[in-house]
């Protein structure tokens, strides 16, 4: 316990001291009776104040724990007030049924509410729209409580007789729930928020016992304001104090795990659903039990209905809010699933990109001289005049194949060579088309089209890149779409571009017959065409400059048919110099 906390302790001892020894000293009734209204005032007032501090300087389901607090304290205080009118301003005795009384029984409730949904075990992610429908629920049914058993002889057909005792023994209940739910929370926390409840509980058992007592000797006619009964009174609003005092730290100590020593579960739920059960059961005792006049019998029914009518709204719209909470979970799942499988796509080609350069490497490299060899010899002996027609084009095959040997060979050292190359600013859309112009130079097919279009009107922001590099990613892709389109003798390329958050994305989308496997197009050594026309290593070179990028790349087949890639590059910020994007 700090110092501060001690000093704090000390004033409320001796303030209790003060408040029991002023009526010897002044033993003037009238000073009495503004003493034992104005000191609890001024207490509550500052447990209320403190509890306002504590609900701004924290968040989450604490905040909303300090500002049920808070809410509870306010209207104990406006009760306060009221004494202090009629008993110290007004001097007059406080009238019989008292407005007050109905705030004075639902203080209790958010205070109740508060320790019920337990900030310390909250999962903060999953909001705090549940414990709010909770405590409305508890609220909810307390009024009806109150309107069913007290409300109808109190203020329909006065009857003090009837609703005095009702009010006490509601009263007491509420006080023995709130004494039962703070013990449940200290039972299953730890550290700052163990204290805290500790200190709810000890302060709830005081003033739930020195109200009874209060309200025994109103009954009995021995009850005197600043008397002895106020004493424990006011001892229990210094309780409540010295919970929002205590409270600063439970501020610092959110972020601590509870301990817990018996199996845990909510409690507010619990009580809501009390509340939501007891209602009918209190509407059929008030229409064939009860032995009362049939108008209030009548009135208590329809009270009971009205609390079910209500309740079962608040129910209603809690599913319906936790409904659309859950399939936001579902599609943040299916989102985060999707993220996760095609980050582990990247790393599980990247894996193999890696291996298969060393391995390419240095098979290539152990290939360059023999095939120099064969190429060499092969072309020697078809220079020779002295062999055989058929020895003449055994020699041209040898060199045809050792050609193509050769040029795969250089199209793995290609590959395996990849280096990152320097980076600038740049524009895509001006690449594409001259990637476009280049492919179509070469096209002797007239029923293939191939056409690039912006889908955004406005400009399209740089991305910094290599421009060879990314030529020549476009034109793979260019160049297997067209070889796609030749198959089924003609179609048409359409190369989209746009703007989408963060990134600039374009699209290749072509007619043709589709992806057999889109899963595998980017492994290395995949492809579809004729032995002779593939080495299936392009589009794993285009990925691997993708990723270089820092942007994705993916293939589908398309609803309407054809195939579809997709590269999304992130986006540069601003107008920022060429320089500073450069090192960015």
């Amino acid at each position: 316990m700090s110092l501060r906390h001690i000093s704090s302790l000390l004033c409320g001892v001796g303030l209790l001291l003060a408040f029991a020894l002023a009526p010897a000293v002044f033993p003037s009734p009238f000073f009495r009776v503004a003493m034992g209204d104005l000191i609890p005032l001024l207490v509550i007032a500052a447990a209320f104040i403190l509890s306002v501090k504590n609900a701004f300087d924290s968040r989450g389901h604490t905040r909303l724990f300090w500002s049920l607090m808070t809410a509870g304290m306010a209207m104990w205080c406006f009760n306060q007030a009221c004494w202090v009118w009629f008993e110290v301003v007004v001097r007059k005795p406080l009238p019989d049924p008292f407005q007050g009384d109905i705030v004075l029984f639902l203080h209790v409730v958010p205070i109740m509410a508060a320790v019920a949904i337990r900030p310390h075990q909250a999962d903060e992610r999953e909001g705090m729209l549940p414990s709010a429908l909770n405590v409305l629920i508890l609220l909810v049914w307390w009024v009806g409580v109150y309107a069913f058993f007290v409300f109808p002889e109190e203020y329909i057909v006065i009857n003090v007789a009837a609703y005095s005792p009702r009010w006490d023994l509601l009263y007491f209940v509420e006080g023995v729930i709130l004494i039962a739910v703070s013990a449940s929370a200290f039972f299953t926390s730890s550290g700052a928020w163990r204290e805290l409840y500790r200190n709810i509980f000890f302060a709830s058992a005081l003033y739930t016992f020195s109200s009874e007592a209060m309200n025994a000797a109103i009954a009995r006619g021995a009850y005197k304001t600043g008397g002895i009964y106020d004493l424990p009174f006011l001892a229990a609003a210094l309780g409540f104090l010295w919970v929002a005092i205590a409270g600063r730290r439970c501020l610092r100590d959110t972020q601590r795990m509870p301990s817990i020593t018996r199996a845990n579960r909510p409690v507010a739920p619990q009580l809501a659903k009390l509340a939501l059960f007891s209602l009918p059961l209190m509407g059929y005792w008030a229409l064939f039990l009860s032995h009362g006049q049939p108008y209030l019998r009548h009135v208590r029914f329809a009270v009971a209905m009205g609390g079910v009518a209500l309740l079962a709204f608040v129910v209603f719209l809690k599913q319906h809010l936790m409904d659309q909470r859950l399939l936001q979970l579902l599609k943040h799942s299916r989102k985060s699933f999707d993220n996760l499988q095609r980050l582990q796509g990247r790393v599980i080609q990247q894996a193999k990109l890696a291996s298969l350069g060393e391995l390419v490497a240095l098979a290539a490299g152990e290939l360059e001289y023999p095939l120099s060899a064969i190429l060499s010899s092969s072309e020697r002996m078809a220079a020779s005049s002295n062999l055989s027609r058929e020895q003449l084009a055994n020699a041209q095959k040898i060199g045809q194949q050792a050609r193509r040997t050769r040029e795969l060979v250089s199209d793995l050292l290609s590959f395996a060579q990849q280096t990152p190359g320097e980076k600038s600013p740049l524009e895509l859309k001006p690449l594409l088309q001259r990637a476009v112009q280049m492919e179509g130079f070469k096209l002797d097919n007239k029923r293939i089209s191939l056409t690039v279009e912006s889908k955004d009107n406005a400009p399209l922001p740089r991305v910094l890149g290599n421009p060879n590099q990314l030529l020549q990613a476009f034109l793979q892709i260019i160049e297997n779409a067209v070889d796609a389109l030749q198959e089924i003798g003609g179609g048409s390329l359409q190369v989209s571009l746009w703007r989408e958050g963060n990134e600039v994305a374009v699209q290749f989308a072509d007619s043709g017959p589709g992806l057999r496997d889109p899963e595998r197009v980017f492994d290395p050594f995949y492809t579809t065409k004729p032995v002779g026309k593939g080495t299936g290593l392009g589009l794993s070179a285009t990925y691997g400059v993708i990723q270089d990028h820092q942007g994705q790349i993916t293939c589908y087949n398309r609803p309407e048919g054809g195939a579809a890639f997709e590269i999304r590059l992130p986006a540069l910020k601003g107008t920022a110099p060429l320089a500073e994007a450069a090192r960015a």
